[in-house]
């Protein structure tokens, strides 16, 4: 294995269908929203499937490595718990290390509310992370970020339980609950995320039509985004 490798490369899943280009269409849609994400897209492969790659983000110039820790190790817990733990949760990890924690949790609430609208339910521990440069603490750009819904067939709508609970979730739990009590945000920035999505969709709708994803696979996406916007 090459331990100074600078991307990672993610074949086509024996199990499940279409999940590289499932996955550089959503890193895209999480682009144009405003969410720091890696250098990423797709590669053909002989025999003319294709892959998908990420540019690692804790590699920097002349093979130095930035310190990164996904919030499982964060919180103390093994892989087989990654799952195990709430959005709350998450909170408290940015609270307590991030060096800026307000910029964090305002990145955090786009992220999470990104999440659901695109209808992806495997965001789990391992799926966040904090990253340290040059002194400061924050959240590392996002990774991972593929739309589950039509994937796996995901019946939850979060993997990491909000105000109690994985499904059902509505406008209180998300902006009242999550937005206003959890991560004290103000109105004013929440009202900013929502007006970025709010400008962004229309054009998310393109995007989706024109990717490499089967028409079936584009439908059923646009299907996910109608029902959660």
């Amino acid at each position: 294995m090459n331990q100074n490798g600078t991307f990672i490369v993610k074949p086509p899943h024996h199990a499940y269908e279409e999940i590289p280009q499932n996955e550089d269409l959503t890193m895209k849609l999480a682009k144009l929203a405003g969410i720091d994400v890696p250098l990423s897209g797709l590669i053909y492969n002989c025999d003319k499937t294709l892959s998908y790659f990420i540019k690692r983000f804790d590699r920097g110039p002349k093979k130095t490595k930035y310190s990164q820790e996904d919030f499982s190790q964060l919180l103390g817990f093994d892989r087989d718990r990654k799952y195990d733990a709430s959005v709350e949760k998450l909170i408290s990890v940015v609270n307590e290390f991030c060096t800026f924690p307000i910029q964090e949790k305002i990145k955090l609430f786009k992220l999470i509310m990104f999440n659901f609208l695109i209808g992806n339910e495997d965001m789990h521990l391992k799926n966040y992370s904090l990253i340290s440069k040059e002194g400061v603490t924050k959240l590392s750009p996002a990774y991972d970020l593929i739309n589950t819904s039509i994937a796996f067939k995901a019946t939850e709508e979060t993997a990491l339980y909000l105000n109690g609970k994985k499904s059902n979730l509505k406008k209180i739990d998300l902006i009242d609950y999550l937005g206003i009590k959890r991560l004290e945000l103000n109105w004013n920035q929440i009202e900013s995320v929502l007006s970025d999505f709010n400008h962004i969709i229309p054009y998310w709708k393109s995007i989706i039509a024109e990717s490499f994803l089967s028409e079936q696979k584009q439908k059923d996406y646009l299907q996910i985004l109608e029902n959660r916007t």
